[in-house]
Formats: structure tokens, C-alpha cells, sequence
């Protein structure tokens, strides 16, 4: 089950990855005026993600039960930042689906949605994943 967390989290990585590029290319970072998102938001978001990556690699490698609930530990606010990044992204997103579409200016309007639903979706199950091998479920 542990690898399969970590395919589900290098899932999820991948279209995060996506998504914070897009919102860079697109001037989210640039000009911060120009997005719903707080830098701080987007970052910590990032940052949180990778370093509970990094400890999950070390658990997979090292077998130590402290490095697995580490891990979860650090999925808790990466889950609740991106929850709340969701929520700011939904009115850019109803706003871009009625007739008369925002401006372009804001960066996160150009994110595609089967991407923030994959990432969102993959990020779930990756949550539920390491939970349930940090409990041992599935050992042999």
C-alpha cells in the first residue's frame, strides 16, 4: 500500500506541478493583484507537498513508523490549503462558465478542470493511502 501511496502522490504532484506552472506563467506570482491565490497560499502548498514526499521516500526506504505518520501529518495542512485554494478557484471558474467570461488577468482562470478535479480526486486517495499504511492495514 505504500507504493501505491507514492504513485498516487507522484500523480498528484505531476498535476500540482501543472497548475503552479500555469498560474506562474500566467502571472499569478508575477503580479499577485492578478490572482485570487496569496503567493504564501500557493507556496506553502508546494513546499508542504514536497518535503511530505521526501519523508514518504525515506519511509518507503527506511520501514520506520514515525516517518509514515510524519508524513500524514504533513498531508493535513497540505489538504486544508488546497481545499482552501479550491474554494477561492470556484467563483473564477463559475465566473468563466456564464456568459460574460472574467479577464483574462486573473492566472488561475486558465487552470483546466479535469486538472484541478485529477489533482484534487488524486490527492484524496493519496491522503487515504498513507493514513491506512501509517495503521498498519495491509501489512503481511
Amino acid at each position: 500500500m505504500g507504493i501505491a501511496a507514492l504513485v498516487t502522490w507522484l500523480l498528484t504532484a505531476a498535476g500540482g506541478f501543472f497548475l503552479l506552472a500555469t498560474w506562474i506563467t500566467k502571472g499569478g506570482a508575477r503580479q499577485p493583484r492578478n490572482s485570487h491565490f496569496p503567493p504564501a497560499l500557493i507556496f506553502g502548498h508546494f513546499a508542504l507537498a514536497v518535503v511530505g514526499l521526501i519523508v514518504w521516500i525515506v519511509y518507503l526506504i527506511g520501514d520506520n513508523d514515525a516517518l509514515a505518520w510524519t508524513a500524514f501529518v504533513l498531508l493535513v495542512p497540505v489538504a486544508l490549503l488546497g481545499f482552501a485554494m479550491l474554494i477561492r478557484w470556484l467563483p473564477t471558474y463559475r465566473a468563466g462558465a456564464a456568459a460574460e467570461a472574467p479577464s483574462d488577468a486573473v492566472a488561475e482562470k486558465h487552470f483546466p478542470v479535469a486538472v484541478v478535479a485529477g489533482h484534487g480526486f488524486l490527492a484524496v486517495v493519496t491522503v487515504v493511502l498513507v493514513l491506512l499504511t501509517a495503521l498498519g492495514v495491509g501489512e503481511s
